[in-house]
């Protein structure tokens, strides 16, 4: 009898119908925030402001995760789960009726932006337990691979239907198929999954303070799962600054606009898409550590330069693949590190200092990047010659700067993968070894 395929699997069942639900609620919310920015730069014509709503999201993700992570790990995983989804939806409700009543202004989408990053905060660390408990072991590559193809898949699909839902139903109907898709994956987690908790020690008897900083007692003693995570904060400063500069670049050359940044960043979705199902389709590496050493540098080292140098939207979308295509298989191989080195019962603390120590740099990229296109690269290269090498490497005019801010980003990029590839040869990680 042949073997039945993995995917079909009767004890990955659970784990695929909450990942299914999940990433379907994922996309109705992914529809609305994109139709915000849509209503918000029409309304205010200002890409700051568009900008702070990211800012917002983030913020208490990175101040709060750390606490969150001890909550987490002392809460039923499914009942965290559920709340923090009811409250996120009653965010969204809120935006609907302000909206509806025409009272809706930035701030108060600041504000629920804020409240809807806290949720996240809460609800991040138990949905990544969840995944390690309902998933066995020898999955991990490939539910990490699904995770990877579903969140590509939003990419690749919310400009599209939202950008056409908008157009034609308006904020209320996009909104109203956000709370649908809610609708469903709230009933699907709340009736037809069990998760099972993990070993709780005695964690519930501890003091907040003391079990949040367990998660970094922890990090301090496995120096290199905390010397991945700082690489890859270093990665996400240098990645947002790049998002914060390309629409500045796209939409103000002569051959972009709209149309080439929503192909560029369809391209990216793509391209994830493609590696998500690369990754489930891959072989185990011998070495991980070294997988996702390799997967970054082919990231960084290719996009930036080609954005900085190429001068037509065929560059940009093959820019654009190479810098996307192995990142899926990036997170996957950390993914596989993390879930099989951190205790199941320690998870949530550990994934909450991950989440706070790596990803604070991505607010501070946004920010970043915006000023040095709009304070120093723009007026640098606006005083250049236009028969001087800048300009000829650059172009010339307004979005000269941004690609000029590009090439800076790639000997940037590269430089953080160089040096975390020499501190981190010491580390073989292969799953044989690691069983």
């Amino acid at each position: 009898m042949k073997k039945k395929f993995w995917f079909f699997h009767k004890e990955l069942k659970s784990y695929l119908l909450l990942w299914a639900t999940q990433s379907f609620s994922a996309l109705g919310s992914s529809m609305t925030s994109f139709a915000l920015v849509l209503w918000l730069y029409q309304t205010s014509g200002s890409a700051l402001q568009t900008a702070l709503m990211s800012v917002c999201s983030y913020a208490p993700y990175v101040i709060m995760s750390i606490f969150a992570g001890a909550l987490s790990d002392r809460w039923d995983k499914k009942r965290t789960m559920l709340i923090c989804d009811l409250l996120a939806a009653l965010s969204t409700v809120t935006i609907l009726i302000l909206y509806k009543t025409g009272t809706l202004a930035p701030w108060h989408m600041y504000v629920l932006n804020a409240l809807s990053g806290l949720m996240n905060t809460v609800q991040k660390p138990a949905s990544e337990v969840a995944a390690s408990l309902l998933a066995p072991r020898e999955y991990y590559q490939k539910t990490s691979g699904l995770r990877s193809f579903s969140s590509s898949l939003t990419t690749i699909l919310t400009p599209v239907i939202a950008s056409a839902v908008y157009a034609f139903g308006g904020m209320d109907v996009v909104i109203a198929i956000d709370l649908l898709t809610f609708l469903t994956a709230f009933a699907v987690l709340l009736f037809f999954i069990r998760i099972p908790q993990p070993p709780q020690a005695e964690t519930s008897k501890e003091k907040l303070l003391t079990s949040a900083s367990a998660g970094l007692k922890w990090l301090k003693q496995n120096p290199l799962i905390l010397k991945l995570i700082f690489f890859l904060a270093w990665i996400n400063l240098v990645a947002s600054a790049f998002d914060a500069a390309l629409p500045a670049y796209l939409l103000s050359v002569s051959n972009g606009g709209e149309t080439v940044l929503g192909l560029v960043r369809s391209f990216s979705g793509i391209a994830t898409l493609a590696g998500s199902v690369l990754v489930t389709l891959m072989p185990k590496p011998n070495d991980r550590v070294r997988m996702v050493c390799i997967t970054l540098m082919i990231s960084m080292s290719t996009e930036n330069f080609l954005l900085a140098l190429g001068r037509s939207p065929v560059i940009w979308c093959i820019g654009s693949v190479l810098g996307w295509l192995s990142i899926p298989v990036m997170n996957a191989n950390l993914d596989v590190i993390m879930r099989t080195t951190i205790p199941p019962e320690m998870q949530g603390r550990v994934y909450s200092c991950r989440n706070s120590l790596q990803f604070f740099t991505i607010p501070l990229g946004f920010l970043l990047g915006g000023w040095m296109v709009d304070d120093v690269f723009e007026p640098l290269m606006a005083a250049v010659s236009p028969y001087g090498v800048a300009a000829q490497a650059f172009g010339c005019g307004k979005g000269s700067g941004a690609a000029a801010f590009f090439m800076v980003l790639g000997f940037a990029g590269t430089s953080v993968c160089v040096w975390y590839w020499v501190k981190l040869r010491k580390y073989h990680w292969s799953d044989s070894a690691n069983e």
